[in-house]
């Protein structure tokens, strides 16, 4: 499981940030990719990567702002020209049902795949054996949601080593005791699968918001999460313009990862005001409140380990 940021800037298109759109890399876990807002060339940025538009499962937008949902209909559209014949859902705020409609029709874009959009509100959006997806509304000029995304505990793995020990060798009997099963053996034996399966690995939590305030449900969706990514429009000493713009600060952000013990911030969103020269000041200053910040460019990859 890793991030794949694809744009990472706030509003317009930069020339060393593009707007906003970050991938879930599930290949691993379902074999699939998350995206996560879809602003104006992300198919562009794609082209950057071995992201392949097919593998989308589902993308979430987190408001209704252009620079996260003007690169969609042309996404969709492409897919169907790069292979993807599977289901896609997209999940978004209310509006977003009516933007994608009225955009396919009026291009006469016809997808070669089951399109699902979904319109949600605050509470539980996805959930299934491996993962469950929350969404809270945040504080923006318009309803701009977070979400955590929590991966369900694994179960634990078996110790063949400790298998061979007992006298026990592989077989199909092997997966009876990894599920937990009593067996008897051959021998007349009776094993108890649990007495060779290790403890369960915990599953990480992820939480990606939308543009927001310093908020409460900012915190909440972040408690204890291995990733915290936030954006981070201004810089410290524009506190009162990022209120204003329904934006925050870095200094802002870092707080919020603190308050939620997050282990990781990712900074992102960032304003085209700030060149290159300044990302490292505007990290420093985020690290001066949570230590285990980072500022992010567009195509970081960041690896979310296990346990």
């Amino acid at each position: 499981m890793n991030l794949l940021f694809l744009g990472t800037g706030a509003g317009v298109p930069a020339k060393l940030r593009n707007v906003s759109a970050l991938a879930l890399m599930l290949l691993e876990e379902r074999n699939a990719v998350w995206l996560f807002d879809c602003g104006e060339a992300t198919q562009h940025q794609i082209l950057h990567t071995s992201l392949k538009p097919r593998k989308i499962e589902k993308i979430f937008i987190t408001h209704l702002h252009g620079d996260h949902i003007f690169g969609l209909p042309g996404l969709l559209g492409s897919r169907s020209f790069q292979g993807g014949t599977s289901e896609l859902t997209v999940y978004g705020p209310k509006g977003i049902l009516e933007f994608l409609e009225v955009s396919l029709k009026v291009s006469g874009t016809h997808l070669k795949y089951p399109l699902t959009i979904i319109e949600f509100a605050d509470g539980t959006i996805f959930e299934d054996s491996q993962f469950k997806i929350e969404a809270l509304l945040l504080d923006h000029a318009v309803p701009s949601f977070g979400f955590r995304i929590t991966e369900k505990d694994k179960q634990g793995t078996l110790d063949a080593k400790k298998l061979l020990e007992a006298g026990i060798p592989p077989g199909p009997i092997y997966k009876r005791l990894k599920d937990g099963e009593t067996v008897t053996l051959d021998d007349g034996r009776t094993v108890n699968g649990s007495n060779f399966v290790g403890p369960p690995q915990k599953g990480r939590v992820l939480a990606i918001l939308g543009d927001t305030r310093p908020c409460k449900n900012a915190v909440e969706l972040s408690r204890d999460a291995d990733l915290l990514v936030h954006e981070s429009t201004f810089s410290g000493e524009n506190e009162e313009m990022a209120k204003e713009y329904f934006h925050s600060t870095t200094l802002q952000a870092a707080a919020i990862a603190r308050e939620a013990n997050a282990r990781l911030l990712c900074l992102t969103h960032i304003s085209s005001r700030y060149t290159k020269e300044d990302w490292d000041r505007l990290e420093k200053e985020a690290q001066s409140v949570f230590h285990e910040t980072k500022v992010v460019s567009d195509f970081a990859n960041i690896a979310i380990p296990s346990e």
